[in-house]
């Protein structure tokens, strides 16, 4: 799935348990029976027609009471529950949420025949087979949770065990910190921690090197950094499989509940030390002539080299006696395998010898009467001169080749040409812009070598510009898009479009598809693209044209939301308050120089080929879908740019085969030389479910589950999608308990995986994301940008947004040698003392917040003020005063803020102020401000929820 979609790409659909009557498919046949024995005297009946039709087959409601003691899953912590007389009716929608108020008294089931084991006081019961057909009946409403009592001499009851780990018990909270802990009496303090994992994993392999090479163990985790030696398989920065050991039958796969599939990066940055071998295409060893494949180390070797196997459509090709070179050994490795990249490389480049147009710069200024008046403009204008004037001075003659061009627009569109032959730059005024048509072409892209006094002239005078009317309704960013992609494709060129708008946003009024979501009023339709943003997004990936816009003057009251050309073709949206403070002026420069300079691919397709037992049945990303999910098209791609990949099975895998994912990206570099970066991993299969789990990999199934639910997020609503992931989880813990856990375990004990320890934290965070579940501050603007930011990030950068590092900072000259970055603490409030100082990490946020008894002394260091009332809060820079914890302080801000692909204003937060709620929201392990359950509260759902699946 991408970020518009596809009617062609297969999805699971996300069908709504049946009401928590546990009943299966229609058509299949089994025993009827209570999916809970111990509940008797239920009255059974059928639902009134009126409450038909909204989860599988219908929706059941509660028409009566019952009489007797129930012992569910809250069993191990109470009593007794009190039974209830004819309660309400209350309409059952499939999974009760996390953030529900009261936790299910009943288990949701999934239509499916797999069996499960469930949940009880007492040590673990024999397993228990799902009933393969239930008859409709009616169900209670749920109750709320009784008080927690953990008692010591239970075995088995109030305790938690996290894989192989001891048991941890849950304490049952103190009164005076009672509002800072579950309300089901769980202690957070026992729970699975995500800091705790980090930590072990770069103890682990922090500053090692990890070895990378067919049927390889999991790598390191994305967040920590290590060397990484290509010896046959892909640098994970480039592929992540969600699982190392993928099942071999198609069942299995659907019994863990969780996804097959890969995060790829195609165009990752390569760390220093680990330079990617290049070959030329004519030297290159060729690949598959049937499906198209690029040569890589899964090719299987046979009659002495003469021929190779491939994994990904099963047939044998002959190799071209001029790449002929003879096997040895008992495995048939080709004598000259050591000297070619692509025989012992999972990685690798190829430079075709054909050649393509330069990518060219093209910068169009908005010149209408509102942007003259605010002033912003000139500063605006001054650093796009300072910034052709040091891609001039740089080395090499790659920037001096470059192609510029220059146009400026209101309600009409001036391009100018800058052919060298000129004495000064000619103006062109287009009047007609809904047919348009080119008066010159030569002069409207010179190289910067020739131009750079033209441009100069152009950019200087652009302040003194009269305009041709007061405009006061706006004007829309289509216009420079439309009239730039025209002057590439009349010149059959590649590039980046600058788009500098200042005026309020606007749509063309003569498409009513440009209403977008504000023309909608179905709540999913909120990230709906217009068919027009579409249309011309498509247009600009054909011609290989990137869009930047920056929004020099933004405000988000009324107008279009002018980001999904820009994302949809690999570019960004910048928003900045007139350029008038200092903070704007410094994200401003950042934006502008990053945008430019950034490597980047031009025209790029990138073609996915997966072993033939498997498929490709989803792709998702910041892209417009083809016909085939397996192959995707991009305007630009940047080394941030990260797709996610779903896998199927079409048949029962080899075991005694490994699986291969290539992925072959094919593009043009700025200088409009055409190359192919090729990727290939190569992964264990097996036949136990047990193998799948033990080497999945949270944070990328993180990525993973929100690329996918932020691309449904289009036209599916969002409570559907929380849902379909608390489900998925659920299931998949129940999976792992029945098939893969000791039998000793007690049904009072949770039982995770140990390698998917942070995924309970990680998929809560993304249920309560401000995209899934927004908050009342929260803009509809903001929400689409958000979206569309999370969707281009790769896997460190998603998992450090949805987990955010809390890093406690020194106070004073004297802790700066214990003091150490990567020591960060958990995202709960429990974390943060009054005498502290703490920097609130995430890719798209950098928030200080200052306890209120913080020493003066370090008030004094670092904000060069005494007094903590007097502190300023909001947006703003630090000062840069001369001692050692000023200087740190701004170290660590700038080397965290040099790792984001878009500057960050930081924002000081005090304790107390109104604006700390900006904190609170990524303190992820709490009840979020918009709503969303506590880690602790989520946890205790899934573990009751998965378990009751058993019973």
């Amino acid at each position: 799935m991408m970020d518009f979609p596809a009617a062609n790409h297969s999805r699971t659909p996300c069908v709504p348990w049946a009401a928590y009557s546990g009943r299966c498919p229609a058509g299949s046949q089994g025993p009827v029976r209570h999916p809970l024995p111990d509940l008797e005297h239920l009255s059974l009946g059928s639902p009134p027609a009126a409450d038909l039709g909204c989860c599988l087959d219908q929706s059941h409601v509660f028409n009566q009471g019952f009489q007797s003691s129930i012992k569910t899953a809250a069993a191990p912590f109470s009593n007794t529950l009190q039974p209830v007389q004819n309660g309400p009716r209350f309409p059952c929608e499939g999974h009760l949420p996390a953030d529900s108020p009261a936790p299910p008294l009943w288990a949701p089931r999934q239509p499916d025949t797999q069996p499960y084991v469930g949940y009880g006081q007492n040590p673990a019961s024999p397993a228990a087979t799902l009933p393969q057909q239930l008859p409709p009946w009616p169900f209670p409403p749920p109750l709320p949770p009784p008080p927690l009592h953990c008692k010591a001499n239970e075995e088995g009851a109030g305790t938690l065990r996290v894989g192989n780990n001891t048991a941890v018990p849950l304490e049952t909270p103190n009164a005076d910190s009672s509002s800072l802990k579950s309300r089901y009496g769980l202690d957070p303090a026992t729970l699975p921690s995500v800091v705790k994992v980090l930590a072990d994993d770069r103890a682990k392999w922090g500053g090692k090197v990890f070895v990378s090479e067919p049927l390889s163990d999991p790598p390191p985790m994305a967040t920590t950094s290590c060397v990484i030696e290509d010896r046959g398989n892909a640098s994970p920065d480039a592929i992540r499989s969600t699982s190392y050991y993928l099942p071999c039958e198609g069942q299995t796969a659907l019994l863990s509940r969780l996804p097959l599939g890969a995060v790829v990066t195609p165009l990752a940055k390569q760390h220093a030390g680990e330079p990617l071998p290049v070959c030329q295409d004519n030297e290159c060893v060729t690949g598959c002539v049937w499906c198209g494949a690029l040569m890589c180390p899964s090719m299987e070797w046979h009659d002495c080299g003469q021929r190779f196997y491939c994994p990904f459509c099963g047939k044998v090709s002959e190799v071209p006696w001029q790449h002929y070179q003879p096997t040895r050994g008992p495995q048939g490795v080709r004598v000259d395998k050591d000297i070619r990249p692509e025989l012992s490389r999972g990685s690798y480049e190829i430079v075709s010898s054909q050649k393509a147009e330069p990518a060219a710069l093209l910068l169009a200024v908005d010149v209408s009467a509102s942007a003259l008046r605010g002033g912003h403009l000139e500063f605006a204008v001054q650093q796009i001169l300072l910034l052709l004037k040091s891609l001039t001075s740089q080395d090499g003659d790659t920037w001096l080749d470059v192609r510029v061009g220059v146009m400026t627009y209101d309600s009409q569109v001036h391009l100018y040409d800058l052919h060298p032959t000129l004495t000064r730059p000619h103006m062109l005024v287009i009047t007609e812009t809904d047919d348009l048509q080119l008066p010159v072409r030569e002069g409207l892209l010179v190289p910067l070598r020739d131009c750079l006094h033209s441009v100069e002239s152009v950019l200087q005078h652009l302040p003194l510009f009269s305009p041709d009317c007061e405009d006061c309704s706006g004007l829309p960013v289509e216009l420079p898009v439309k009239v730039g992609l025209t002057i590439l494709q009349g010149l059959g060129c590649p590039g980046k479009l600058l788009v500098f708008h200042a005026a309020p946003l606007f749509q063309l009024e003569h498409s009513s598809s440009f209403s977008g979501f504000f023309g909608s009023s179905k709540p999913k339709s909120i990230f709906q693209l217009s068919e027009g943003s579409v249309s011309l997004a498509k247009e600009c990936v054909a011609q290989g044209c990137g869009i930047h816009v920056f929004l020099l003057s933004h405000q988000e009251v009324g107008g279009a939301w002018p980001g999904h050309i820009p994302y949809l073709t690999g570019g960004a949206l910048h928003t900045y308050a007139f350029l008038q403070g200092e903070m704007d002026r410094k994200r401003f420069i950042t934006d502008l120089r990053n945008s430019v300079e950034m490597t980047a691919a031009f025209k790029a397709d990138l073609r996915i080929f997966v072993s033939k037992d498997l498929r490709v049945s989803g792709c998702y990303g910041l892209f417009i879908p083809g016909p085939n999910p397996r192959q995707v098209a991009m305007a630009t791609v940047d080394q941030f740019t990260t797709l996610a990949v779903e896998l199927a099975h079409t048949r029962a895998l080899d075991e005694s085969r490994a699986v291969a994912i290539q992925t072959v990206l094919s593009y043009s570099t700025q200088t409009g030389q055409r190359r192919t970066r090729v990727h290939t991993v190569t992964l264990r299969c097996s036949r136990h479910l047990q193998d799948t789990f033990q080497h999945y990999q949270a944070q990328t199934l993180l990525t993973f589950y929100c690329k996918k639910m932020y691309c449904a997020a289009l036209e599916r609503p969002l409570q559907e999608l929380r849902e379909e992931l608390q489900k998925d989880v659920t299931e998949a813990l129940a999976a792992y308990r029945k098939h893969c856990s000791s039998a000793s375990v007690s049904t009072g004990q949770l039982v995770l995986p140990q390698c998917l320890q942070a995924l309970p934290v990680y998929i809560n965070s993304l249920r309560k994301s401000e995209v899934l579940l927004p908050g009342l501050r929260t803009s509809v603007p903001q929400r689409l940008q958000q979206r569309c930011q999370v969707l281009a990030m790769d896997v460190r950068s998603t998992s450090t947004h949805f987990y955010p590092q809390l890093l406690p900072l020194p106070l004073s000259a004297h802790s700066l040698d214990s003091f150490q970055p990567e020591d960060t603490l958990r995202c709960c409030a429990t974390s943060l003392e009054p005498t502290g100082l703490y920097l609130v990490h995430a890719p798209l946020a950098l928030l200080l917040w200052v306890g209120s008894r913080i020493p003066a002394c370090t008030l004094v260091e670092l904000f060069n003020s005494s007094c903590f009332q007097a502190l300023p809060s909001g947006e703003m820079s630090l000062p840069v005063l001369d001692n050692p914890l000023s200087a740190a302080v701004g170290s660590l801000i700038s080397r965290l803020n040099s790792q984001r692909p878009s500057a960050c204003k930081l924002q000081v937060v005090k304790q107390g102020d109104d604006c700390e709620e900006a904190v609170w929201r990524h303190l992820v392990e709490d009840k979020s401000p918009n709503g969303g359950a506590s880690y602790a509260d989520f946890l205790y759902h899934l573990h009751v929820n998965s378990v009751r699946l058993l019973q």
